[in-house]
């Protein structure tokens, strides 16, 4: 009597006949959960920008009145320049404490430079070589004497307020006949010179970031330093580099601010601004450990903080809640970053 053998000699087990099906299946859900992962990863905190104008815009009318958004772009405006430097700064691991003071200073160069009769012009110069100057020095001490950036940032806070303080001999400068006052009031077929300009400044750093060697070795150094170091890139250059960038965008936003208000106070002017400007790097994605974020969600997290704080002020939040609120955002903003630091990529 012949036995029924399958073809191969061996009967199947119940166990190895499932098995295809169960690593079929295995695969499936592994390959669903990554294309939710890349999902997430690309449209980022932008739900929330949206959820957040719907919201405020239900709870007060004047919300979404042309006015009112143009109002909102405009007070992003500034935030997206100096989140725009912080962006190349915290991609390589490292942070910019510095930038509402270096705002000051600068802007408090361009109102003296504006008030020189015959030479208005000559404030914009300055307060953009007052940026980049200052920037290169938090990138040297950095870069060639190898000093943690928060400790020589955070003194960079200090003593640049405390400079830019002595250059108005700590009053506020004015110059109602500002020859540059157009960048902060005026617009281009509608559209103001300050939201005109904010984004040049992030197509131009998504450009370096995404589409040069030079943005490309930006997320090496963030991703891992020595790596970087061993495989021929100047560590210490792309240090320097993107301190310089931040202070030069500190600079502009200098300008910007000072030709919105006619005025620089050194004392008052950039107050906070830092932190406004690193919660819209880190809601916008970018990982304080480095290596890790993109431009366009620094813009993303920039205007959240713009919509929220624009909202407050609509439904007559006081200004000690604003602050709260803020600092939890920034907090929240920090929480979010550790846990996408668990298998998160460049995006």
């Amino acid at each position: 009597m012949k036995s029924i053998l399958p073809r191969h000699g061996v009967a199947a087990s119940p166990t190895q006949s499932t098995q295809p099906a169960q690593a079929t299946r295995s695969v499936a859900v592994d390959g669903h959960r990554q294309r939710m992962k890349s999902l997430v990863r690309t449209a980022g905190m932008l739900p929330v920008l949206v959820l957040l104008c719907i919201g405020f815009g239900l709870l007060n009318d004047g919300f979404f009145t042309l006015e009112n958004l143009s109002i909102v772009t405009q007070q992003a405006s500034i935030n997206i320049v100096l989140a725009a430097g912080m962006t190349f700064v915290i991609l390589t691991g490292g942070i910019d404490l510095s930038v509402g003071s270096v705002l000051a200073a600068a802007a408090m160069a361009a109102m003296i430079g504006s008030n020189i009769v015959g030479w208005g012009w000559l404030g914009v110069p300055m307060a953009l070589a007052v940026g980049l100057g200052f920037g290169l020095i938090n990138g040297a001490l950095i870069a060639l004497l190898r000093l943690p950036p928060f400790i020589v940032t955070l003194g960079s806070l200090t003593a640049v307020r405390g400079i830019a303080r002595l250059m108005g001999h700590d009053t506020t400068i004015f110059n109602p006949q500002l020859s540059f006052a157009f960048i902060g009031n005026g617009t281009v077929l509608g559209v103001p010179w300050l939201v005109i300009i904010a984004l040049v400044v992030v197509a131009g750093s998504w450009f370096v970031l995404r589409r040069t060697v030079l943005g490309l070795r930006i997320y090496s150094v963030g991703g891992n330093p020595e790596a970087a170091r061993l495989s021929g890139i100047k560590v210490w250059g792309i240090e320097m580099f993107v301190y310089a960038v931040s202070g030069l965008l500190a600079g502009l936003g200098a300008v910007m601010s000072a030709a919105r208000l006619y005025a620089a106070n050194g004392l008052q002017l950039g107050q906070s601004y830092e932190l406004d400007a690193i919660a819209a790097v880190i809601l916008g994605g970018t990982s304080f450990v480095g290596g890790v974020g993109s431009i366009v969600g620094t813009l993303i997290g920039a205007l959240i903080i713009a919509v929220l704080t624009n909202g407050l002020v609509l439904l007559g939040v006081s200004d000690i809640w604003q602050y709260i609120i803020k600092g939890l955002v920034i907090v929240g903003a920090v929480a979010l970053d550790r846990y996408r630091q668990r298998g998160s990529a460049r995006t």
